[in-house]
């Protein structure tokens, strides 16, 4: 019995008011737009940590190059010339007392190494447009230029006559005189290493806070990105993980069962409110499934409830069939042929033929009920199933054959090593018994029947039971029609039975979690195969089983 279900109302899966939800959406950024905002400040700090970094390395090389490539070579300088005027100033005063040219040796080396430390000095002075030391560039140049004058005021005035009047043989220039020279001299040379001095501290305080200006730039470019770090973190948190999470949970509760609870996504980005959105939809969509479906469900257990009922009715009916319509069919039958005894052949002959047909259709119409009585019985319950080896039911059933294979005589052969399966001891004895007996029944004229039974397990891991004989066989288009109740390829005159043999033998198999159906492969020799399925049971012992009620009729197609 088919049961109705109503045609669902196709509804996309996103709601009715999805534009109003599409305008909602937009007022969230998107993630691009949020990703964007992250890049452009990564680049500006990346751009704000070049700039100042490269700033602050710059002031370092200017300070450092200010320092060592000028300020300490001028000091040096500056040194070096005060330590040459030494050297003449000893010199001098050594010649006047020896007037030797050893002597005078440490003068001459001192007037070079003045001129190499002055021609050093104004190298590094530069041009007056570039002052070279800063605001004391004009002081600097002013003492150098006042050491040079001085020196150049000593050399001419009491050197130089000192040395030309001792190689002469005359006595020095006053020594006073010199005394007053040289002195002009040390202060000159004394002030120029004092401001250059000053200018080196300069020079190096100047480097010293170029360097704290890096230290500095780069614990601020640290703490900016830290911080930047943090806050991306935090933000990402609050607008992308907390959102996504919220969602999650929210899924979850739907995917647990409560179908019911709405999923609301109002805060974060625009993808995630977008989701949220269209996993409400599907969780409405759902919903609407669920109800369709409970309602289906409830329609079902309605229906089965009536089928159940309907069911118990037949199964009265059934009952009360095998009763009463069988005992006015034996009261017929029992008459007929009480009639038959004793008037046959007292009438004329069509009266003998038409008690037979009488006496032959209430036989028929007893067999009919039976079988009838059997088919509507399978499937009923599966309290009877157990273990059942399928040797025993083979042979069983062969044994209720016995007399129809001696009449024509016939062979059942039953292997030893066929399978124990899980079923209906009875139920199985009858499938065995049917399908032996059609192989018995349907057989070549003047060719002796033989039955053979075999079994092993298919590909899909189930026992596969064939039964060949070599009989008559079956075309392969009534294949699947020998299988229909009531169907028959052969008339009663020929073949005797009620159609419902093969009928019972595939409920059965079908009963049995099985299926049953003809070998159509060809095959070299003449008969036909019956197979079916049984799924696979433990191999467990268990006792034989009663053969079912109608095991001792005679099997039909």
């Amino acid at each position: 019995m088919s049961v109705p279900v109503p045609e669902r109302t196709r509804r996309p899966l996103r709601r009715q008011h999805r534009v109003e939800e599409d305008a909602a959406a937009a007022k969230h950024w998107p993630i691009r737009r949020w990703f964007a905002l992250g890049a452009s400040a990564v680049v500006v700090i990346m751009v704000l940590a070049v700039v100042f970094g490269t700033i602050a390395v710059l002031r370092i090389n200017d300070a450092r190059d200010r320092l060592y490539d000028q300020v300490s070579p001028a000091l040096t300088a500056g040194k070096d010339v005060n330590s040459a005027l030494l050297d003449q100033e000893t010199g001098v005063r050594g010649f006047a007392i020896v007037p030797t040219p050893d002597f005078l040796a440490p003068y001459a080396n001192g007037v070079e190494a003045q001129n190499r430390a002055f021609a050093q000095l104004y190298a590094l002075l530069g041009p007056q447009a570039s002052p070279a030391f800063g605001p004391a560039d004009g002081a600097v140049r002013a003492d150098v230029d006042e050491l040079s004058r001085a020196t150049q005021a000593w050399r001419e005035q009491y050197a130089e006559p000192s040395i030309a009047a001792v190689r002469a043989g005359a006595a020095p220039v006053d020594p006073q005189r010199g005394r007053e020279l040289f002195e002009d001299v040390r202060t000159a040379s004394s002030g120029l290493v004092t401001d250059l001095a000053q200018v080196r501290a300069e020079a190096r305080g100047q480097l010293d806070r170029a360097i704290r200006f890096l230290s500095v730039v780069g614990v601020v470019i640290a703490v900016i990105a830290v911080g930047f770090l943090v806050g991306a973190s935090l933000a990402v948190r609050g607008a992308v993980l907390r959102p996504i999470s919220r969602l999650a949970a929210q899924t979850r509760a739907v995917v647990a069962g409560n179908v019911g609870a709405q999923v609301v996504q109002a805060v974060g980005p625009r993808e995630i409110v977008e989701l949220g959105q269209d996993v409400e939809a599907m969780r409405a969509h759902i919903q609407r499934e669920v109800d369709e479906l409970q309602d289906a469900n409830r329609r079902l257990d309605e229906q089965t409830t009536e089928l159940e009922r309907s069911n118990r009715d037949l199964e009265q009916f059934a009952y009360v069939a095998s009763h009463d319509l069988q005992e006015p069919l034996r009261k017929v039958s029992s008459f007929c042929q009480l009639l038959q005894r004793r008037y046959g052949g007292q009438l004329d002959e069509r009266a003998d033929q038409y008690i037979g047909f009488a006496v032959d259709g209430a036989q028929r119409m007893q067999n009919l009920i039976n079988d009838l009585l059997t088919f509507s019985r399978v499937g009923r319950t599966t309290a009877g199933f157990a273990a059942v080896p399928l040797t025993e039911a083979v042979q069983a059933a062969a044994g209720q054959l016995e007399a129809a294979r001696e009449d024509v005589g016939g062979e059942v052969v039953v292997p030893d090593d066929l399978p124990t399966v899980h079923g209906d001891p009875g139920l199985l004895q009858q499938l065995l018994f049917n399908l032996i007996g059609n192989a018995l029944k349907f057989r070549r004229e003047g060719v002796p029947p033989v039955v053979r039974v075999e079994g092993a397990l298919n590909d899909a891991g189930d026992w596969e039971i064939a039964v060949r004989d070599n009989g008559i066989g079956i075309e392969p288009e009534f294949a699947d029609k020998i299988f229909v109740i009531f169907q028959r390829l052969h008339g009663r005159d020929v073949y005797a039975g009620t159609g419902i043999g093969l009928a019972l033998a595939k409920k059965i198999a079908e009963f049995h979690g099985g299926r049953i159906w003809v070998d159509t492969d060809p095959r070299p020799e003449p008969g036909t195969v019956v197979r079916f399925t049984l799924p696979v049971a433990a191999q467990t012992p268990a006792g034989r089983a009663a053969p079912a009620p109608s095991a001792e009729k005679e099997p039909a197609q």
